[in-house]
Parts: structure tokens; sequence; C-alpha cells
């Protein structure tokens, strides 16, 4: 061990009045207090995060009163587990390395064993009564090292320090066992590979595809953290390669692998999966525009062409199209978010992405009014920036000139629809009046009718830009006197 991570875990040890006070407390009740998993492996790879997991010979009842003496902010919805949390301010004495700021948020559980059984989705939970059992039960060897918060030793039966200093991914009893007894830890690993830039023994990669199946005992919640925290890691091209090669993502995201569609003999069609996760390096690339890592980009370049082999046909002459593949793989997108349980809100903001993500090539390919280009922007409504995104991000022609064309003409209509709103303040896109003014004018009651009516005053103002009130009042009483 080198004296940088030394000092790493002796900082993680003692830095925090709390942590001490509250290691002091374990200690005069008589307990074993461990620090153990994430926290241990980032110190020992130079970084510091908020989260602190500890395990512990007493059991949850005395863990609770044991952490409410240093704060109330306790917290107990993982009692049948085990564990108990809290949330305390941020004590830590800052470092040269370490220089944290906000709060922590402690986890402290009973030393135990989770096992699924063969058909079951949740784990059952035996406590244990030491530390050698809890940490066998972890899922890989880097978590599974326990920083002994009496004495500051390092306890690691399983060479966890080796394999973090190789970067390589093993589990502390075989792989079988262990994915047996959590087969969420093979989506993990995955997770980890993204995340950490580890590589899974072959070990691990062999028993990953052999139980894969196992996967679908685990619930959809579940799943979707995983997938979300690997999405959403530093390579996700990395994590989601391991998922795919593995055959797991047949079983949780089986869109993605379909797009490695046969080629024609003619060649005549780009690779669609390596197109796919080019978009998604692209789109991080340019989530700088969106403020910074942006899940439902992410998401939506992921999905982006997932209709495309639903609707691949062989055209005359060798040519292959894929007409109508937004559409489609809006619906495949909306689908399979919704059986991973995802909200509503990142639902739709993902497949309105997918749906809009071609209405641009109709810009360079023609010369777009005024009014479609305010009819991009209304449909495109509070995904405009991500679609700004994604449209970008899916130019991945490797003919320069191509390349340079297309990027030319979407710099000159972002160019176009800035220029349109601070015209018309394009961003609250709405007619010259509105719907109580409408009644009043055609001296009708709320209804259908109503709706009708300001859907013409609407598509009157995409095309002609703004009215004023007097020019939309006569627009108003001529397409009603229209309707007879």
């Amino acid at each position: 061990m080198t004296s940088a991570q030394r000092a790493a875990l002796e900082w993680l040890r003692t830095s925090s009045a709390t942590v001490t006070a509250m290691a002091e407390s374990f200690s005069a009740a008589g307990h074993e207090l461990y620090l153990v998993g994430g926290p241990v492996r980032d110190a020992l790879l130079g970084r510091a995060g908020h989260d602190l997991d500890f395990t512990t010979s007493a059991r949850p009842d005395e863990i609770e009163r044991l952490l409410r003496r240093l704060t109330d902010a306790v917290w107990d919805m993982g009692r049948d587990f085990g564990t108990i949390g809290c949330a305390v301010v941020d004590d830590r004495t800052p470092t040269a390395d370490f220089a944290p700021e906000g709060r922590l948020v402690i986890e402290v559980t009973t030393f135990r064993s989770d096992a699924y059984s063969a058909d079951s989705r949740k784990p059952s939970v035996v406590f244990g009564d030491h530390l050698g059992g809890d940490l066998v039960r972890r899922d890989f060897t880097v978590n599974a090292m326990a920083l002994d918060m009496a004495s500051g030793e390092l306890l690691d039966a399983f060479g966890g320090r080796d394999d973090l200093e190789h970067r390589v991914l093993m589990t502390p009893s075989t792989p079988e066992l262990s994915f047996s007894d959590d087969p969420l830890r093979m989506l993990r690993a995955a997770r980890f590979t993204a995340q950490l830039g580890f590589r899974p023994a072959p070990d691990v990669v062999a028993a990953m595809t052999d139980m894969a199946e196992r996967i679908s005992i685990v619930s959809a919640e579940r799943v979707r953290e995983e997938l979300v925290k690997t999405i959403m890691a530093p390579d996700p091209r990395a994590g989601l390669n391991l998922l795919v090669s593995t055959g797991l993502a047949e079983r949780v995201l089986p869109e993605l692998p379909a797009l490695r569609m046969e080629r024609d003999e003619h060649n005549r069609h780009k690779d669609v999966y390596e197109h796919t996760l080019t978009v998604l390096d692209q789109t991080i690339d340019l989530e700088y525009r969106l403020g910074g890592p942006d899940l439902i980009a992410r998401l939506a370049a992921l999905l982006h062409d997932i209709g495309k082999p639903r609707t691949r046909r062989f055209e005359p002459g060798g040519k292959v199209s894929f007409h109508h593949h937004d559409v489609v793989g809006a619906k495949m997108a909306t689908k399979r978010m919704q059986a991973l349980r995802f909200p509503n809100d990142q639902i739709k903001a993902v497949a309105k992405l997918v749906e809009l993500h071609l209405r641009f090539h109709g810009y360079a390919d023609a010369d777009w009014s005024d009014a479609a280009v305010r009819r991009y922007v209304r449909d495109a409504g509070d995904q405009l920036e991500r679609l700004h995104v994604l449209t970008r991000s899916d130019c991945t022609t490797r003919n320069a000139r191509k390349a340079a064309r297309l990027r030319t003409a979407y710099e000159q209509l972002e160019w176009r629809i800035d220029e349109l709103a601070k015209q018309e303040e394009l961003d609250s896109l709405r007619p010259d009046l509105d719907g109580t003014q409408i009644m009043a004018i055609l001296g009708i009651p709320p209804g259908r009718d109503v709706g009708r009516a300001y859907k013409f005053l609407l598509d009157k103002r995409i095309e002609d830009g703004p009215l004023g009130e007097e020019r939309a009042t006569e627009a108003l009483r001529a397409w009603w006197a229209e309707q007879g």
C-alpha cells in the first residue's frame, strides 16, 4: 500500500468528528464497526464521496439507538435488510486531495448474507455474527475490503487491493455462487466497467454469459437503477458492450442488441449498433450545452434508432430503407421504458426526441420557411435544446464534405431559431387571442368550437408570425364565417 493510500484511509477514519463519535459510541456499546465497500475502494483510488457505508455486529434496533445520539435525521426504510441510515453535516477536515462539502449520508448495516431463491425477486436476509461472512457476500473483491474503525486496519481477505491495482473485477466467492445469490451483480459488473474503467475477469464474464437468464428474477426497478448508473457513467460504451456480449442486454434492453443487424451483401447500410454507441459518445461530448451529464439526452441517443430493425426494407437497386423508424422507435422506447418503470415525464421526453430526431434532415435538404422553423420549435417544446444535441450527435458520417454540410445547416437552423425567438418570443408560442377572447368575439360558450378556433389561430401564428389583436380578430371572424 502506498503512503498516499494509507493517508487516505486514515483521513477517512478520523477526519470527521461525527464519524469518530459514532465509532466511539459503537465501541463503548461493545459492537464492532467497519467502513466497507465503495468508500474504502474510492479512498484507495484517491477519491472521496459523501456516502459512507458501515457494517456492524449490532442489530438494527441498537444501530438506531446509537445513531440517534448523533442526529434526529435518522431513517429506517431498510430495517428489514438490517440497515439504518442518517444524515449529518459534513464536518470532515479538507486536505489537499479531499475537499468535501455538503452533508454526509451514513448507512449502517448489521452483518448479513443475502440470497435469492430460485424464483424470488426479493433476497432473503440472514443476520450474521462476524465480518468474514459479511464480506464474502459482497459483489466484487474491490468492494469487499473493510476499514476497522477502532484500529484503522485494512482488512482484505479476498485480494481486493491487488484487483484494484490491476483494475480487475473478481468476486469474493465463485462468480457462479455470487451471481446466483444476487443476479443484479451481473449488471453491477457492467456499471463498474463503465464507471471505473475496470475489466471483468474471464471467469466473471463466463458466468455472466452462462447465467444471463437469471437476471429475469430481479425487479424492473432494480434493473433500471443499474442501467441508469451505467448509462450515466463516464464510459457507458464499455458497460453496454459487456451487457450485449454476455447476453444480458437481451433480457433487460433487447432493443440494443437487436441493432446488430446483419448487413446486406452490398454493405449499403452502416452498422446501426456501432452508430448508436457513437451517437451516445458524441452526445456526451455535447452535454456541456445542457449543463452537464443528462439522462434524457443519453437515453434518447441510445434509443433513437431502435425502430430500424423493425422497419428495414431492401429496395430495388440494393438500397436499404428504414421508413418511419422514428415513429416506430418512439413507440418502442415508450414501451421499454414503461417496462423498466421509468417516470412518465422521462418516458415522454425520450419518446418525443426519438420521434423528432429525423426532422432536421428536411431542413438540410430544403429551404425551410419561417413557419416550418416555428413548427420545429413548437413540436420540440421543452426538449428543444436536447433535440439540438441529439441531431448534431446523429451525424456520424466519415464523409468530411457531407459532415461539414450538415453541421453548417444545423448552425444556420439554430441561428434562425434564435433570431425568430428574439423577434417573436418563440419559446412561448401562443395565438394572439386566448380562449376567453375567442368566446367573446364569436359569442360562443366553452366547448369544442373554442378549441378549433384556438388551433386555427395557432396555425395562423406559425404561418404568418405575430398578427396583433386586431388582425387576429379579423382572421378569426373570417374563419368562423366559413365554418357555416
